[in-house]
């Protein structure tokens, strides 16, 4: 009865409500500025109203509340407009996508336009984007292409993941979440000097745990839960004052299923979930209870030497993925169909045989991909007190990727493996920007990257021969950016942004019902952006209007006709849209947080079509081969809008102890989850709630506090699958408990 009356007063009768109060409990303050934001978009510690890029940080309680629940980084997209985020992997490979455009390849060797950054290392494959979030400094986001500075695969923009550095000072925390479903998280760090002047240290870590909690009846057993366990070492060397030298070594070993794939929960006509839907019940009999695991580690030395008016920067990294698993009866439907042993199944797919098959699979045990990434990056910059500043340097990328698939159908003892795939991947680049004050008003920024790429792949079919002949794809780009800011009044920045961006090459690496090895060729953007950043007294704004062009945008077709993944490119594609953020402060214990985002975006290619679910019923034209032509349709998880809000409520009860007050609302626009639209798989907007409250205790650094995430118990449709029956995926259930947190 709760959750039905919220779900018909959310979210805008509980925001005014609660509005209400809290400003009838604040004080009113004559002028009081929000602190300033600092943001490192550009490789420059600047504040992010003077950078002339649309760019987004989330940082604090902002952070820590989306991940009070066990969430994983996908929350991140309720704080971020124009930011999605979805995986069809559960925790193990996410996929990320600014202003509409990303990729919804899942395989081990997908190239992803949205490049995450985590403590300036580029994490290109999506399995090295799956560490677990803590210990966080902020993290920041820039939309549009960063192809100057950040390089390839960055047409969409970068997420910047930013961990707390060691301290001089011995501080720390420990924090002790207990929730519903059995989850637990403990997480903690501690931090100071270790050698006087000389060397800080920092250690972190996170041990996570989910009980299984959604039956299986088919085989008797339950799924769903996860073990997360994560740390990280930190150590910062002066040796003497011009010279820094940053050490980090981390490592994640991660266990849980992947997503739950439910057969026949769409009607054919329709998106709504059916009463063949339960949250807590599945209906598998193969995938191993939907197996999944992922083991890395990494390490980055860098080091900053001053040098008079410049800056030599080194960054070395190595990241690896050296154990990943992935398994999923894709067709959440019983092997006999109907029966086997006079025990019923469940919702299973009648024209097709239930097919079980593993993401990634180890042809010796039954499921591996083995990652390793190596990084080097030298740059040097100015740091001049007149009106020109600048950096330049090189980049050297290097990646190996092992991996397999394999199947199983119904009644099979084994998984038998189907094929492996072996991919190197070796880029290189030099790069410049420079940023030239024209006048006291007019700022002008403008940067170079040429970028060298090259893949080598060979795939083994296990029938006994080889899948394809060796392949070699290679290309170079010279990208650019140019923006020009003018500095309305003191609190005031207007700006325009042109940049380009490139996109490699990308091998297909997943071969399951077709040997056939599919490539893309590279893509380029063209983006064009103006915007406007302010802040005066209590209120803080930007916004941002935007439009790009794709030449030969990388689309991946995902099932249709059978289990497999095709690489394509379309002749273009185009997005528009804007995005606005605020924040104002208003009262002195009281802010409140908004941002709105709208992307259009469309397929430009006349002839291009893909194949269709045998249930779906596609929208779209059909070609004589029966493939739905997708010109004009938007791209693969492209909300065509989103929104969030915020309200940060402290209430003093004296000089050293508040009650505090958080609640965020996400919205998401209309989503199409394959190239070819259909009825079942354009899903209507979604919208999830979340909730903080708590006491703290300023004197003795504690505090303890309830949260709810998806307060109001949402079954929104996230993904799908086609090729055997009209399967989908859902959001993650609703999670309350309580907190503990000591800092120290």
């Amino acid at each position: 009865m709760l959750t039905q009356t919220l779900r018909e007063i959310a979210p805008k009768n509980i925001l005014v409500g609660v509005l209400a109060l809290l400003l009838s409990t604040g004080t009113q303050a004559e002028e009081q500025w929000l602190e300033e934001i600092v943001v490192t978009a550009q490789k420059r510690d600047e504040n992010i109203q003077d950078v002339p890029i649309s760019i987004t940080q989330v940082s604090g309680d902002r952070l820590n509340a989306r991940f009070a629940g066990g969430g994983d980084i996908l929350q991140l997209a309720s704080a971020v407009p124009n930011l999605h985020i979805e995986s069809s992997n559960g925790r193990l490979a996410p996929r990320f996508y600014l202003r509409g455009l990303g990729n919804a390849d899942f395989t081990p060797a997908a190239s992803q336009p949205v490049s995450v950054v985590f403590d300036d290392v580029a994490m290109e494959k999506s399995s090295l984007k799956a560490f677990p979030v803590f210990d966080m400094a902020n993290i920041e986001v820039a939309r549009g292409p960063q192809g100057s500075l950040f390089g390839r695969n960055t047409t969409a923009g970068i997420v910047h993941i930013k961990s707390a550095r060691p301290t001089e000072e011995y501080q720390g925390y420990a924090r002790l979440t207990a929730g519903e479903l059995g989850t637990i998280n403990a997480e903690g760090a501690i931090s100071g000097t270790l050698v006087e002047g000389k060397l800080l240290g920092r250690f972190s870590f996170m041990n996570q745990n989910r009980d299984d909690w959604i039956d299986n009846p088919i085989l008797d057993t339950e799924l769903g839960g996860h073990d997360i366990r994560a740390a990280r070492v930190q150590l910062l060397w002066t040796p003497r004052e011009d010279l820094t030298v940053w050490l980090m070594h981390q490592r994640q070993d991660s266990e849980g299923a992947v997503s739950m794939f439910r057969g026949n929960v769409f009607d054919k006509g329709s998106n709504k979930l059916n009463s063949n839907y339960s949250r807590d019940t599945v209906f598998f009999d193969g995938g191993d209870g939907n197996e999944g695991y992922v083991k890395s580690r990494g390490t980055t030395l860098k080091v900053d030497w001053d040098v008079g008016d410049y800056t030599i920067t080194s960054i070395t990294a190595r990241h690896d993925v050296y154990d990943r698993l992935g398994r999923g009866d894709i067709d959440g439907g019983f092997g006999c169909l109907f029966t086997c042993g006079g025990v019923p199944s469940g919702p299973a797919s009648t024209p097709f045989s239930p097919f079980n098959s593993p993401f990634v699979v180890d042809i010796d045990t039954g499921g591996y991909i083995e990652v390793e990434q190596l990084t080097q990056e030298i740059r040097v910059a100015s740091n001049l007190d007149g009106p020109l500043n600048y950096q330049f340097g090189m980049f050297y990328f290097d990646d190996k990727i092992n991996s397999g698939s394999s199947s199983k159908n119904a009644g099979a003892a084994v998984f038998a493996p189907n094929a492996l795939s072996m991919i190197d991947n070796t880029s290189w680049s030099i790069f410049g920007q420079g940023t030239y004050e024209l006048t006291e008003q007019w700022t002008l920024t403008a940067g170079l990257r040429y970028t060298d790429d090259e893949k080598d792949a060979d795939h083994i079919d296990y029938t006994g021969s080889v899948a394809t002949a060796p392949i070699n794809l290679t290309d170079d780009f010279l990208s650019f950016d140019l923006s020009l800011a003018y500095a309305w009044s003191n609190n005031t920045q207007v700006y325009g942004r042109v940049a380009s961006g490139f996109r490699a090459p990308t091998i297909q690496d997943r071969i399951q019902d077709d040997p056939e090895v599919t490539t893309a060729d590279s893509e380029d953007i063209m983006s064009y952006e103006i915007g406007i950043k302010g802040q005066a007294d209590r209120f803080r704004y930007s916004a941002a209007a935007f439009y790009y062009e794709i030449n030969d945008m990388q689309l991946v077709a995902i099932g249709g006709t059978s289990n497999s993944t095709t690489l394509l490119n379309a002749k273009e594609g185009t997005g528009m849209g804007v995005e606005a953020e605020i924040q104002y402060l208003l009262t002195d214990n009281l802010i409140l947080s908004a941002g709105f985002g709208y992307a259009d975006t469309e397929i430009n290619d006349p002839d291009l079509a893909v194949p269709a679910g045998p249930l779906t019923t596609p929208r779209d034209p059909l070609n004589a081969a029966g493939f739905a032509l997708i010109d004009g349709n938007p791209f693969q998880h492209a909300p065509e809008w989103t929104a969030n809000i915020e309200l940060d409520y402290t209430h003093p009860l004296s000089d050293d102890r508040e009650f505090y007050f958080f609640t965020d609302w996400k919205w998401k626009g209309e989503t199409q989850d394959f190239l070819y639209e259909s009825k079942e798989y354009v899903f209507d907007t979604q919208f999830e709630g979340g909730l903080r409250v708590g006491y703290r205790d300023l004197t003795r650094n504690f505090e303890i506090g309830l949260f709810a995430r998806n307060i109001t118990d949402e079954d929104n449709p996230i993904g799908g699958i086609d090729f055997a029956n009209n399967t989908g995926y859902v959001n993650e259930p609703r999670i309350w408990g309580g907190e503990f947190l000591l800092r120290f």
